[in-house]
């Protein structure tokens, strides 16, 4: 419960980062911010509250979960500090704007991800409001793609995740159902192969898909620093966290394999002549 009530409060300080940072904030915004950091924290103490499995994926299989969440923190903290830094400039907020400029510009070559955020804006807005959505950008995709390296260090080299522990299939991969038709290793490495294809092609689908849909929902301009915040953020913070998914059902695939191999070589010792 201790943990599970941590994890709440640090659920309720993700959400409410931008509200907290940001200057001009209304009492709207602040009252839905806080409805929605309400009802994740219940949602958190629930799922780590109980013994049974829920809809959170790998739970007891760090560092999965807590990389997924410090990257989205980290994306959401940098960029409203960018943001606060246009108002009440600090020696903190220059330095992070002057590490998300040169990530940015950096990143920011013809048909990346974050070229495809800038071509979203429409001609009408100014080079500053350009060059705030590619530091946002920038931002968050350093942090998402920080976020995978760590996660397949852990993998390859961690021996993830079998480092903390028996793996439970059961908790940790509670929409997966073993026992249904089809070899589970098959299935397995099938579901990662979807999720790194989808992660790889979704920063690029997703601005795509906001530019085709314009004349039903008009332009996307992202002035609005929440919302920009949000969508900049859930950008790099999806596929990231599709790769990583991804991973993770080959690492299982493979320690499923490996389990089988081991079991058959103990069989077939067994089935020797003395």
């Amino acid at each position: 419960m201790a943990g599970a009530v941590l994890r709440a409060a640090l659920m309720v300080l993700l959400i409410a980062t931008p509200a907290l940072l940001l200057p001009g904030i209304g009492a709207d915004v602040t009252q839905i911010v806080a409805l929605v950091a309400i009802f994740a924290a219940a949602l958190t103490i629930f799922e780590y509250a109980s013994v049974y499995p829920g809809i959170v994926e790998f739970r007891s299989a760090p560092p999965f979960n807590r990389l997924r969440f410090l990257a989205l923190f980290s994306t959401v903290f940098l960029i409203s500090l960018v943001i606060r830094g246009e108002v009440a400039p600090t020696t903190l907020n220059q330095w992070v704007t002057r590490f998300g400029t040169g990530v940015g510009e950096a990143i920011d070559f013809p048909y990346s991800p974050v070229r495809q955020i800038v071509l979203l804006l429409p001609e009408s807005v100014g080079a500053e409001h350009i060059q705030r959505v590619r530091i946002a950008a920038g931002l968050s995709y350093f942090c998402s793609m920080l976020a995978l390296a760590i996660f397949y260090f852990f993998v390859r080299v961690k021996n993830w995740p079998m480092n903390s522990g028996p793996f439970n299939v059961w908790i940790n991969m509670p929409t997966f159902d073993p026992t249904t038709s089809g070899d589970v290793v098959q299935r397995l490495e099938r579901d990662a192969r979807f999720n790194i294809i989808v992660g790889f092609t979704l920063p690029f689908f997703i601005p795509a898909a906001l530019k085709a849909s314009e004349s039903l929902f008009g332009q996307v301009t992202l002035d609005n620093p929440q919302s920009m915040i949000w969508i900049v953020a859930a950008w790099a913070f999806l596929p990231a966290s599709l790769l990583m998914r991804g991973l993770a059902m080959g690492r299982i695939a493979e320690l499923v394999q490996k389990k089988r191999r081991k079991t058959a070589r103990q069989q077939a010792k067994g089935l020797q002549p003395a």
